[in-house]
């Protein structure tokens, strides 16, 4: 988008942020989130049926267009209009008349009691009890006529006891605009979602990390994968962010909607609530399982085989083994440690890759080097078999729910089978490591971001090191080891082991005239320092204290 649609996003997002700020006072913090992203949707739903809507009209009010239905049809366009087939068709969502965000609008603020009537293809009656409960209703209508939600949408209005404050806030989000220039209600919904996922994880601390990984993050891996078509896996989704950005790359690279099959698992309830939601307002097909569940004792997807593979899961995850046998056939490399789930993680997506297929798993750094409870022999395992294709070192505070430093692992089923396919050269034996700890940015006092140009130069290197094209090692940043090179190192994968100290710039200043000024230097400030120190002597004095 150019500078003018993202300064509107950007001061859109504001004033929205501060609109649902009012919430706060009358809801509990832990649903705050959901009385927001709730009315988010409906708006989103509402927007693309409405557009859908008009576009309809135009086309049977057309006759060059062959929708039209000729003159004095009224009546007739009135009904078509009502037809579901016209909106699934272009994978719309159909919107009941009860739900559409023009009647809720209207509706918020009438009094109890009140009979209201809504019209459509079939106009009925509604008795009006409040618009906490309009609004569970109109969830409740959408899940109904929308098979792939159901179960999906929390419709809590009611209970939340929030009627006083929702009228202003669904003013406030009626004034989100139909579309702005080259941006459509889907990308400016979906923007908004995004947004504020990212400042309810801010918000939520610790806990935030359950359902969002710092965009800039997602988008390095994203980059780095390259994920334009096929089946993408995240055994683990949080609220769908490596989907959306992969849909994004897709885009951004000339292909279309579509060309990725989405599949993904999450075990909390309402985290698989936000990710069904957040594919559901970008248009995009998925397969979440049919309900949360564990990725360890409950595979949503025992029989996939995805080309790309992406993932942030607990870092050093403990109780994670209940239900699980020692000898489940995805712990190939090494039964994982009852205490820490990393390699079962890992292990359980390499067991998912497809025989080219390539994959990317945010870990603690403990991970490059640990040798407890068998995670060296395990990691030892996973080298010997030319998995490991990159390891990148990541700089600290990326993250809002933890300060653990982290790193990313870049794994391949098989080198040999990537090479065939042409997706890369030949890379036996071979792994890169980079060094990305010191780049980014503070965003804040306590948050660091990477800067575009760091996500490109990362990816740039790994890309130009896959082909053979232009790669060269820089010390203090990338270097490519061998198998033992790395055996040499006891099978440790920390990337500052290998790349080194950055090249230093030679000093153009001479040892002894540099000498001879810093010691100049040191004495001006020694002088500097007694004289300083007789005044505050002198002072204290006139002041009656003795020194």
């Amino acid at each position: 988008m150019n500078t003018e649609e993202q300064q509107f996003l950007n001061n859109l997002d504001k004033q929205l942020w501060a609109a649902a700020d009012r919430l706060r006072a009358a809801v509990n913090p832990s649903e705050y989130m959901h009385v927001v992203l709730g009315l988010v949707f409906l708006k989103y739903i509402s927007d693309a049926f409405k557009e859908r809507r008009l576009e309809l009209e135009a086309a049977f009010n057309d006759p060059a267009n062959d929708y039209y239905l000729g003159e004095d049809s009224a009546e007739l366009i009135e009904q078509e209009l009502e037809a579901r087939d016209y909106y699934t068709e272009t994978n719309v969502f159909w919107v009941p008349a009860l739900a559409r965000w023009d009647f809720l609008k209207d509706s918020a603020k009438v009094a109890i009691d009140t009979v209201l009537t809504v019209k459509n293809g079939k106009t009925f009656q509604y008795k009006f009890k409040g618009i906490g409960r309009l609004l569970d209703d109109a969830l409740e209508a959408v899940e109904k006529d929308n098979p792939k939600l159901k179960g999906v949408l929390d419709k809590s209005y009611a209970r939340w006891r929030v009627d006083e404050a929702l009228p202003g806030l669904i003013d406030e989000f009626s004034k989100i605009p139909f579309n702005r220039g080259a941006l459509k209600a889907k990308d400016i919904l979906g923007h908004i979602y995004e947004y504020f996922l990212g400042e309810f994880s801010i918000a939520a601390g610790k806990r935030g990390g359950e359902f969002y990984t710092p965009k800039s993050i997602v988008s390095l891996i994203v980059e780095m994968l390259e994920p334009f078509e096929g089946r993408v896996y995240d055994p683990c989704c949080g609220s769908g962010g490596f989907f959306v950005q992969s849909e994004r790359f897709v885009l951004e690279h000339g292909g279309k909607i579509g060309q990725l099959s989405i599949y993904g698992q999450e075990f909390n309830p309402t985290t698989w609530r936000l990710a069904s939601m957040n594919m559901a307002i970008r248009g995009l097909d998925f397969d979440f399982g049919k309900e949360p569940a564990s990725t360890y004792s409950r595979p949503q997807h025992p029989d996939l085989r995805a080309d790309f593979i992406m993932a942030n899961p607990p870092f050093n995850m403990k109780a994670w083994k209940e239900g699980v046998r020692d000898d489940d056939p995805r712990w190939k490399y090494g039964v994982p440690p009852d205490g820490n789930a990393n390699f079962a993680w890992m292990q359980h997506m390499i067991h998912h890759l497809a025989p080219h297929g390539s994959m990317a798993l945010l870990l603690a750094n403990g991970s490059m080097s640990s040798n407890t409870n068998n995670e060296g022999e395990i990691r030892k395992a996973l080298i010997e078999a030319d998995l490991v294709e990159c390891m990148v070192a990541l700089p600290g505070q990326l993250f809002t729910n933890t300060q653990i430093p982290a790193c990313i692992w870049f794994l391949t089923r098989s080198k040999a089978e990537r090479a065939k396919k042409g997706i890369s050269r030949r890379r036996h034996g071979e792994v890169l490591f980079i060094d990305a700890r010191q780049l980014g940015y503070m965003k804040d006092r306590v948050l660091r971001d990477f800067k575009p140009e760091d996500v490109a130069k990362v990816a740039a290197t790994f890309h130009a090191w896959q082909r053979g094209t232009n790669y060269a090692d820089e010390a203090g940043f990338c270097k490519t080891a061998t198998l033992d090179d790395i055996r040499k190192a006891d099978h440790v994968l920390t990337p500052g082991r290998y790349v080194g100290a950055a090249a230093q710039e030679p000093d153009a200043e001479p040892f002894e005239e540099k000498m001879a000024r810093l010691t100049t230097s040191l004495g001006e400030q020694f002088k500097e320092n007694a004289r300083l120190e007789v005044e505050i002597r002198k002072n204290l004095a006139g002041l009656g204290y003795e020194v």
